[in-house]
């Protein structure tokens, strides 16, 4: 039987069978709520429950998806839970600012991240891959085995740094990275307070320890922020033209102050590496189970690195190296749930005579974990199978059935940066190591901010 016959299914909950009890729900939200969906999340186009006696959408039809997040988007704010979750860590940032504090921020970041500006990036993001490539000589050569969650968390730090931030954040890359990991393991999790709607002033005790790292993370990014606004006094024709540079300037009555400048560099430096890093993780650790089809991304990989140096077209040139990336976010979308709350009544027809009603204050949940995996939408939902995204396939997928950057006026800001960076981290590390699993390697996908392995990604390095 050929692997086209059997393609390799990564690990994933199976869909519960029975509702769970109240006491189940708050048990698994806290340890891991992709364990909580039940079988019909996979099946219907939609669902009407209560959860915690609060009206609950879950929406799974690419047209209700349209509209609530595209054609009547304005009519849906973020939802309480996931803002008591992530206010905390991110503030005002770009991912949990609202009204006009977003709009200005988006407004004002746009131009650095439209694809002329991310093509600009592309010869930093291969010198960093190049230069951490380089580690892997020695392990290489010892057979060492390495996590690959760590190692891809580092990587897709040191090209966020480079090019954002000119590799002048305050501390080591090292420590620095670490915290980020700490901080979003710590802070990311949901608490029983947060399932309550308790106020945000009321303790959350299993973040205790994440407030700490929070103080010293901030700390850090007020003295990267300090060093550059005094390079940008005394020596201003040194001063990097990058995206911290940027920040500063918008300081000022019209466009953002310094709590909001912060705010978003540390939502880029921690959720804009982090959801490329587990990508790239779980990328690796699926070509390794499906070998056919990592022939194929490392054949493409070697013919393109030999005739074609410059890193922007890499993007183009190499459709099955994209195509794995793409599939593995498919499984493992690194955002796993996008939250809505209704601000007005409203409804929405699907062109057959079913309405839903969708009261003011419903919490709509627009989740890519079973959309992704849904059965009317996805041929083998729980496989990988990369050649669904190559370009001649691209066309029977739906805009709103795959959102591993969410869609919309609050799409990623970042999404060709990430795209062009895993592609050019994948050609680099591929065209000179294969990555292949151990005994050790029984990852578990577990939901904290993204879509994280549990147990890390042990995986044997070696010389191609």
């Amino acid at each position: 039987m050929t692997q086209t016959d059997t393609p390799f299914v990564p690990p994933a909950p199976v869909p519960r069978t029975t509702p769970p009890s109240r006491f189940e729900i708050i048990r698994t939200v806290m340890r891991n709520p992709l364990e909580l969906w039940g079988e019909p999340s996979f099946r219907r186009e939609w669902m009407q429950v209560k959860f915690f006696n609060e009206r609950t959408l879950i929406v799974n039809h690419p047209g209700l998806v349209r509209h609530v997040l595209v054609d009547n988007a304005q009519n849906y704010k973020m939802a309480t839970i996931r803002q008591l979750i992530l206010r905390p860590i991110l503030r005002d940032g770009l991912l949990t600012a609202e009204g006009e504090t977003w709009r200005r921020s988006r407004k004002a970041m746009a131009p650095v991240f439209t694809p002329r500006h991310a093509r600009g990036f592309a010869e930093k993001m291969l010198a960093q891959s190049r230069l951490f490539t380089d580690r892997y000589e020695t392990a290489a050569a010892r057979g060492e085995i390495r996590d690959i969650a760590v190692d891809m968390t580092e990587l897709t730090y040191e090209i966020l740094s480079a090019t954002l931030f000119s590799g002048q954040v305050t501390g080591t890359e090292a420590e620095f990275s670490g915290d980020i990991e700490r901080l979003l393991s710590s802070m990311g999790r949901v608490d029983p307070m947060d399932l309550l709607k308790a106020p945000s002033w009321v303790p959350r005790l299993r973040r205790l320890f994440g407030y700490r790292i929070l103080a010293k993370f901030r700390g850090i990014v007020e003295q990267t922020m300090a060093a550059r606004q005094q390079l940008m006094r005394t020596d201003p024709d040194s001063v990097p033209e990058d995206f911290l540079t940027l920040l500063i300037r918008l300081h000022g009555p019209d466009g953002l102050t310094i709590d909001e400048i912060e705010d978003n560099i540390i939502t880029f430096i921690g959720a804009g590496h982090e959801t490329t890093a587990r990508a790239l993780g779980w990328t690796l650790y699926c070509l390794a189970n499906s070998p056919a089809d990592r022939e194929k991304v490392e054949a493409e990989i070697d013919e393109v690195l030999a005739r074609e140096p410059d890193p922007v077209k890499w993007l183009d040139a190499m459709p099955w190296t994209r195509a794995a990336f793409e599939e593995a976010m498919r499984l493992y979308p690194p955002a796993p749930s996008i939250n809505r709350a209704a601000i007005e009544d409203d409804q929405w027809d699907n062109g057959k005579g079913e309405t839903v009603t969708i009261e003011a204050g419903t919490t709509v949940l627009v989740m890519p974990w079973t959309l992704h995996r849904h059965t009317l939408l996805w041929d083998q939902p729980g496989a990988f199978i990369p050649s669904r995204f190559l370009p001649e396939n691209r066309g029977k997928i739906d805009r709103f059935q795959y959102l591993p950057f969410g869609v919309g006026p609050r799409i990623c800001i970042g999404a060709t940066f990430a795209l062009q960076e895993a592609v050019i981290a994948l050609g680099v590390l591929m065209s000179e190591y294969r990555f292949d699993c151990v005994a050790e390697t029984r990852p578990w996908p577990v939901q904290k901010l993204t879509t994280q392995p549990e147990g890390g990604l042990p995986m044997r390095v070696s010389r191609r």
